[in-house]
């Protein structure tokens, strides 16, 4: 009998500090993949995650998020969820926590039916939480013509867009020294303003 392979044997002669003698863990330590007993020993079973629990969580653990879990619960209709308390949704998060999946993640947000344009209740679209937060990527994909394409009027003219403040992502971004992605829509403006300039010039050349 070896007397270190009983629990409370060993935890007794041990010292156990923390109260533990089984490997057990607090409701913080649990991770998706842990059963929880209950007093008798029965298995309980987990309560299903809303999206909002999900989509919380996700913004709560930001660069450190597993995003497969949000991922696997979008849907086309429930795409452009929003929070109850703030009216965040989907994109809004994944354009702003920097993870390294953000491009193929924000990629799958399109293909699902992704609106950008939807202000949360602080006024912000997605592109003032990339720009406050400084999300390379997640800016990347909203102003790429390959995608979202969001600085044209088509794509919904998000670098427009005044918050409750009357400030727009641009001026966010320089206000929290997020200059990289300032410069990514300062970029965007001058190309697209290039572009309608010499689409205006060929009109012209055309009547003539």
């Amino acid at each position: 009998f070896n007397i270190f392979e009983n629990a409370f044997a060993k935890s007794v002669l041990m010292g156990n500090l923390d109260g533990r003698m089984f490997e057990e863990k607090t409701r913080s330590e649990l991770s998706k993949d842990d059963e929880v007993i209950d007093d008798q020993g029965n298995v309980v079973e987990k309560k299903k995650k809303s999206l909002e629990d999900v989509l919380l969580d996700t913004w709560e653990d930001g660069l450190n998020a597993d995003i497969s879990e949000l991922l696997s619960m979008l849907t086309k209709s429930n795409i452009n969820f929003k929070t109850k308390e703030n009216g965040w949704t989907p994109i809004m998060i994944m354009a702003s926590i920097g993870v390294k999946e953000t491009s193929s993640a924000m990629r799958q947000l399109k293909r699902l039916g992704a609106n950008p344009s939807i202000v949360d209740n602080e006024g912000w679209n997605a592109l003032h939480w990339a720009a406050f937060h400084g999300s390379v990527d997640g800016m990347v994909a909203l102003v790429n013509g390959d995608e979202f394409n969001g600085m044209t009027a088509k794509g919904g003219n998000l670098h427009t867009v005044k918050d409750k403040e009357g400030k727009t992502p641009e001026t966010i971004a320089r206000s929290e020294g997020n200059i990289a992605v300032a410069e990514i829509i300062e970029k965007r403006v001058e190309k697209e303003s290039e572009s309608n300039e010499t689409a205006a010039q060929d009109g012209l050349r055309k009547r003539k």
